[in-house]
């Protein structure tokens, strides 16, 4: 990982450069992106089959073929391991009871003159939540996204996870039956993000497209942004941990490789006053790499865009914090 201090003369360039993103590949993507959902807007299922079959290498004869069907979610749900199900169901209540809280009734009334006035809350009739399943897999993406919904009282959601080669995880398909999922498919990428956008024959249109994915899943959710509602662009996952030294060190390894493992994108950084603390965590990082199921995609994550940075104090710490405003923070 870089080495980086608040302390050092013009600190602001090599922040700069190590947060900043390549507009280049920006442009790129986006051209390739436009050019299929284009062309899934206009052929629909056949275009989705082949971007599926090349992207994904699973071919099928008929997007049919790629539903995910109530048995084979069943199965999922008797396949996981009796506390994987408890822990799944657990953070589902949890969820649902979070977002209960948020749930606006509609309400009414008559002013001075007469006048109703009023604000009505109607759900969405349908949704459509994108999960990654090309590098890893995420079973609370499915919980976060779908509970939402479902306490919100939308009619039907429509689950999109790709599924390289066929492989399908269990964990992920209990979750979507955990949650409500009304209707699954095994597709992925910009085609999943245009077909749900679009509809086709077979998946249909949907009203918001919520849930995270890579750089061609966020672009494709800002090309139909308009057509449909989405949640927010995400970029490449990203943390900041801010430490005062006390920490034990194996504990924030862990915490930068939490993001790191997503993609070779993401970008996991430390800020600590204390740069002996410092070096213990990149002891750590280096002892424990190697052990981790995804150390290539870690390694490469934590060397191209990660970064250790030693600050004057914690004051310091936060006022770096604040700058890059994180997606997760950790203190």
């Amino acid at each position: 990982m870089q080495r980086l201090d608040t302390s050092q003369t013009n600190f602001d360039s090599p922040l700069a450069q190590l947060t900043a993103w390549q507009d280049e590949l920006d442009e790129r993507v986006s051209q390739a992106v436009a050019a299929i959902v284009e062309d899934v807007a206009a052929r629909g299922d056949a275009a989705v089959l082949e971007y599926t079959a090349r992207f994904d290498h699973l071919k099928a004869g008929s997007l049919a073929e790629l539903e995910v069907s109530p048995q084979r979610m069943e199965a999922a749900m008797a396949a996981i391991a009796p506390a994987q199900r408890e822990a799944l169901e657990y953070a589902a209540g949890r969820i649902r009871s979070y977002h209960e809280h948020q749930s606006q009734p509609s309400w009414q009334y008559r002013d001075d003159v007469g006048n109703l006035l009023g604000q009505k809350i109607t759900p969405l009739q349908r949704v459509g939540i994108y999960v990654p399943g090309g590098k890893a897999s995420y079973p609370s993406s499915v919980l976060m996204n779908a509970m939402p919904a479902k306490v919100a009282g939308v009619d039907e959601i429509i689950m999109v996870v790709p599924a390289p080669g066929g492989e399908l995880n269990d964990l992920v398909l209990a979750a979507a039956r955990i949650a409500g999922v009304d209707r699954v498919f095994t597709i992925g990428g910009a085609q999943a993000v245009a077909a749900l956008a679009y509809g086709t024959d077979t998946v249909p249109g949907v009203d918001k497209i919520v849930g995270p994915g890579n750089i061609y899943v966020a672009t494709a959710k800002r090309q139909v942004f308009g057509r449909v509602g989405i949640d927010m662009i995400a970029g490449p996952s990203e943390i900041l941990v801010v430490c005062d030294g006390g920490t034990d060190p194996d504990w924030v390894a862990m915490d930068l490789f939490s993001q790191a493992e997503h993609d070779e994108n993401a970008q996991s950084l430390l800020l600590c006053p204390d740069a002996a603390y410092l070096d213990q965590v990149q002891a750590s990082i280096d002892r424990l790499l190697p052990g981790m199921e995804r150390a290539d995609i870690i390694r490469q994550s934590l060397a191209s865009r990660g970064a250790m940075i030693k600050t004057r104090d914690l004051h310091d710490a936060i006022d770096v914090s604040n700058r890059l405003a994180p997606e997760h923070l950790e203190l």
